[in-house]
């Protein structure tokens, strides 16, 4: 073959079948230029070379494909005996994915055998990738949090975080968060040995639905001696030391003896009360 080959304008070669039975044209040297736009019409482009460059900053996949139609496009890694590996955009779901494969590239689809690990830099605006030592550092140290089949694992919030709920089917928030979460729930709650109010100097308010009533089924105990409360239009129940009554459980109620501050009585001081009476 001649060392240097130069055309202008249309040239053709026409070679015939080869050694192997195939045509086949052999530019058997060091350097092969060619000096304007290569075509290639076929059906399959080796490239058997060392190392790759290429100039063109965007590379552009399924060049003919000109309306969406279920096509799959990306980058594929053979890897040998195990499963390849691929960087592609799923049509059909309208995603970027990073999946191992047993796909080689032919046809038109990538078959996901397991999603595979991306890193990323740690994020510097808000629109970036986060990862999960910027989220740990974000919420003060990693935590877990289980609903539905929670396994008993402690849950931690630093001081100072927001753990915030967007109401649901049976949660509902009120106002803007963060703010009070009201749990409705078709269940009996169990297990509770303590509900307290942090709201300073605030009420806590047990509220049965409709006609009901609250019931209590064991032995109410005022554990601590309280202060004369302001009387008001309801009746407040509250212990205090034993006085005429001999039971030490005050009531008071505006509507009732303008207000007094009185006592229940106990059977026996209601006995020896009688017998004075006459």
């Amino acid at each position: 073959m001649a060392k240097h080959l130069r055309t202008s304008g249309d040239y053709t070669i026409k070679t015939g079948a080869g050694s192997g039975g195939s045509n086949s044209v052999i530019f058997d040297s060091k350097t092969t230029r060619v000096k304007g736009d290569l075509v290639v019409d076929g059906t399959n482009t080796v490239v058997d070379t060392a190392q790759l460059t290429i100039e063109d900053p965007i590379i552009i996949l399924s060049r003919n494909n000109s309306t969406p139609t279920d096509v799959d496009a990306g980058i594929l890694i053979n890897r040998g005996a195990a499963n390849n590996a691929a960087i592609y955009w799923n049509e059909g779901d309208d995603l970027f994915r990073a999946v191992t494969t047993t796909s080689d590239g032919t046809g038109t689809s990538i078959a996901d055998t397991a999603l595979a690990k991306v890193q990323v830099g740690e994020p510097t605006a808000g629109s970036d990738a986060a990862t999960k030592t910027y989220v740990d550092a974000q919420v003060g140290g990693g935590f877990s949090l289980k609903v539905a089949g929670d396994d008993s694992t402690q849950i931690t919030v630093a001081t100072g975080n927001t753990l915030q709920f967007t109401g649901g089917s049976n949660i509902s928030t009120a106002g803007s968060e963060p703010d009070t979460i009201t749990l409705s729930l078709n269940n009996d709650l169990t297990n509770i040995t303590s509900v307290t109010s942090d709201s300073s100097n605030g009420d806590l308010t047990l509220k049965a639905n409709g006609t009901g009533h609250i019931v209590i089924n064991d032995i109410l105990t005022f554990s601590a001696a309280a202060s004369t409360p302001t009387a008001t239009a309801v009746t407040k129940l509250y212990n205090k030391t034993a006085s005429g009554g001999g039971t030490g459980l005050f009531f008071i109620n505006s509507n009732i003896s303008s207000g007094t501050e009185g006592e229940l009585i106990s059977k026996s001081k209601a006995t020896a009360l009688a017998i004075a009476l006459g």
